[in-house]
């Protein structure tokens, strides 16, 4: 049996997925078998994906439909897998030929690491390197975490980062184990852009992680990716608060990482539920509902979470939903009471807007 099995799911990267094939092929830790996976692809992926299949080291599968989903993908692929480490090599994406070399002995030497990962340069369609991943995306977490190697309990690393942000941007970057993925019951099929961001922390509450800050893989950012597709249509903004909440039934961060998570979350994604409403606004109601409960009196300012009450009373009042409508207000007047000074009619003018479907 071979130690590390690499899947290659790809969708439409016919123009990347040479150049991602061969740095597989290429990697200098040889112990590995690869299955390649095609989900249907539209352009020239199936004949390029079979230029391979005479290779003893490969399997390729092609789905007769398209899944619709990554990470059913994922799935799929583990469930071919024969190795005790996984690393899925995204079809768009390039790594350094010694990524498995130096990810491999991270994991044979702490048996309770279930993933290890690497530090990722931050590519442009074009092949042009532009910065880390880390130095751009998660600055404001901690700017000299990623810049040196480190082991961290799991538990740990959920209730500090992995809450926070996914820090673990670029599944490429990732060496872990199956046995941990089988145990969590694999990728969430039910998420379009987040499942990732599940998996790893789903995977993290069960052991150890291993860090190194060698940069051996090369994330491509370009447009047609699923991330830029799905910011498109808005489902980050949904999913991102969906998997903070199932982070936060699993631990209990600190008050200062909970402050700023409410805080973060509340200026990143309030304003745009009022974008959201336009065109989905049950989509709006999840995300500002989401945004309540994450809040705790004394984390967000009261007039944030009020405002927050009386948006929610006005898209259940325009959808119908008079009663919720009703519940709603009277949470936006008792998060932020009357105070000396401040009039009676503000609060009326308020309440008869969201009466009056007014946004």
């Amino acid at each position: 049996m071979p130690s590390v099995s690499i899947i290659i799911p790809n969708y439409n990267h016919a123009r990347f997925l040479r150049r991602r094939i061969e740095s597989v092929l290429r990697q200098t830790y040889s112990d590995f078998e690869v299955i390649l996976l095609d989900d249907c692809s539209t352009d020239e992926s199936h004949s390029i994906l079979s230029e391979y299949a005479g290779d003893p080291r490969i399997r390729v599968e092609f789905n007769a439909v398209n899944s619709g989903s990554a990470f059913k993908q994922w799935n799929k692929g583990v469930r071919f897998a024969r190795g005790e480490y996984i690393w899925i090599a995204e079809s768009d994406d390039d790594a350094d030929e010694r990524l498995l070399e130096k990810l491999v002995p991270l994991l044979d030497n702490e048996p309770s690491s279930v993933l290890a990962y690497c530090r990722s340069w931050r590519m442009l369609a074009n092949g042009q390197i532009a910065g880390f991943v880390d130095s751009v995306y998660y600055a404001d977490l901690d700017p000299q975490r990623w810049t040196a190697n480190f082991s961290a309990d799991g538990r740990d690393e959920c209730a500090n980062y992995l809450v926070r942000a996914n820090t673990i941007f670029n599944a490429s970057a990732v060496l872990f184990r199956r046995e941990a993925f089988v145990r969590v019951g694999g990728a969430d099929e039910s998420l379009v852009l987040c499942g990732d961001w599940k998996l790893w922390a789903a995977m993290a509450l069960t052991g150890r992680i291993s860090y190194l800050a060698e940069p051996l893989n090369y994330h491509r950012f370009h447009d047609s990716s699923v991330r830029a597709k799905s910011n498109r249509c808005e489902v980050e903004r949904v999913e991102y608060l969906e998997v903070i909440r199932w982070i936060l039934q699993r631990v209990a961060p600190s008050d200062a990482v909970r402050r700023k998570l409410c805080e973060n979350a509340f200026s990143r994604w309030a304003p745009n539920a009022d974008v959201l409403e336009e065109r989905e606004p049950e989509a709006a109601l999840r995300v500002i509902n989401d945004l309540l409960q994450l809040s705790d009196s004394g984390w967000v300012d009261r007039s944030v979470l009020a405002n927050a009450w009386l948006k929610a009373a006005s898209i259940h009042y325009r959808q119908g939903r008079r009663g919720n409508a009703l519940a709603a207000t009277g949470r936006a007047v008792l998060v932020r009471p009357i105070v000396a000074g401040r009039p009676v009619k503000r609060v009326l003018t308020r309440l008869a807007a969201v009466f009056k479907g007014r946004r």
